[in-house]
């Protein structure tokens, strides 16, 4: 009596992880993605470890978390894994102020990301 379940959205060697809210602006996040996009994801693992940039170690979390995602859930082969897309958003942007001279204000956005990475185990 219930509804059909909902084809999956991925192909079956396909599995996907995505992180909201983190703390810098897309344009900052976008380059950390270009970097690992399209490599096998041991060495994005590593890549990302050795970063200099702040948010590397929250892309880093989410990456393991694809991972984990590949090798429990759907039961995926972690050494053949290699990162096919890796996609960046904007989410909220928190709105303050700076105080100027004779009582004005400056606006401050500070920005917010969202992030996707699907990881795809490859044939050899």
């Amino acid at each position: 009596m219930g509804k059909a379940a909902k084809p999956r959205a991925l192909k079956d060697n396909e599995c996907k992880a995505y992180g909201k809210y983190f703390r810098t602006s897309p344009q900052k996040l976008n380059l950390l993605a270009q970097t690992i996009r399209g490599k096998n994801a041991g060495r994005a693992m590593i890549d990302l470890e050795f970063s200099k940039r702040r948010a590397a170690q929250d892309v880093r979390k989410l990456l393991q978390s694809a991972i984990a995602n590949a090798e429990n859930n759907h039961g995926l082969d972690v050494d053949r894994l290699v990162v096919s897309e890796a996609t960046v958003g904007k989410t909220l942007v928190m709105k303050r102020f700076r105080a100027r001279a004779r009582g004005r204000a400056a606006k401050i956005e500070k920005k917010m990301s969202n992030m996707t990475i699907i990881v795809k185990e490859t044939e050899e």
